[in-house]
C-alpha cells in the first residue's frame, strides 16, 4: 500500500500546518512519478542532453552573429550617407557664397567660372554659348533645387526622374491601404 503527503493549513498563519498520511492520492492525481524519481538513467542521456545544449548554443550563437552582421552593414551603410549627405552640404555652402550678380531662381542651371584670381562665380550663361571666348576657366554647370540645394549638371537628369515620381505620388493623394501583413507587391516587377 502507497502513503501519499498531505498537507492542511488550518489558519492564515504559515506555521499551523498538520501532515496526514493518506492511502490515496489526493485528488486521484500521482504528483511525483515513481518510475521517474527509482529508476537507474542512462548514461548515454547525459551525453545526449549536453550536446543537445551544445546544439542549442551554437545555433544563438550563430543567430546572433547573422543578426549583429547585418546591423555592421546597415551602420556601414548609414555611415556613407551620412558622408554624402556633408559633402553635399559642404558643396552647396560653397556654391551658395560663390559671387553671382543676378538672382538666383530654382529650377534654373547656373555655370560656375573661376576667375584668375581664384574667385568663382554663377552665370546664366553657358560655355557653349560663349564659344571661344569664354572669359574664365569653367568650373561645372549647377541646377538649383527648390530646397535651395545645387545638383551637378551629370546628375539632373537622375535626380530630376525622382523628383517626378515623388511629385506623382503626393499628387494621388491617397491613403495607405490597411495591409496587416507585409506586402511585397510590385518588388518583383
Amino acid at each position: 500500500m502507497r502513503y501519499y503527503l498531505s498537507i492542511r493549513n488550518r489558519s492564515s498563519r504559515c506555521c499551523d500546518s498538520a501532515v496526514t498520511l493518506a492511502a490515496a492520492p489526493p485528488s486521484g492525481l500521482e504528483l511525483v512519478s515513481s518510475y521517474q524519481t527509482n529508476r537507474v538513467g542512462d548514461p548515454m542521456d547525459l551525453v545526449a542532453l549536453a550536446s543537445q545544449v551544445q546544439k542549442g548554443d551554437d545555433f544563438i550563437k550563430a543567430n546572433a552573429c547573422n543578426k549583429l552582421t547585418v546591423i555592421a552593414d546597415q551602420i556601414r551603410y548609414l555611415q556613407e550617407q551620412a558622408k554624402k549627405v556633408l559633402e553635399d552640404a559642404k558643396r552647396d555652402a560653397d556654391l551658395h557664397h560663390a559671387a553671382c550678380n543676378i538672382v538666383k531662381k530654382p529650377g534654373n542651371m547656373y555655370y560656375l567660372y573661376q576667375r584668375p584670381s581664384a574667385q568663382k562665380y554663377f552665370s546664366i550663361i553657358s560655355p557653349k554659348e560663349w564659344g571661344p571666348s569664354c572669359p574664365h576657366t569653367f568650373v561645372g554647370a549647377f541646377k538649383l533645387q527648390h530646397d535651395m540645394s545645387w545638383t551637378p549638371v551629370d546628375e539632373v537628369e537622375k535626380k530630376d526622374a525622382e523628383m517626378a515620381i515623388m511629385d506623382k505620388l503626393l499628387s494621388q493623394q491617397t491613403a495607405l491601404p490597411p495591409y496587416t501583413e507585409p506586402n511585397f507587391k510590385g518588388l518583383s516587377d
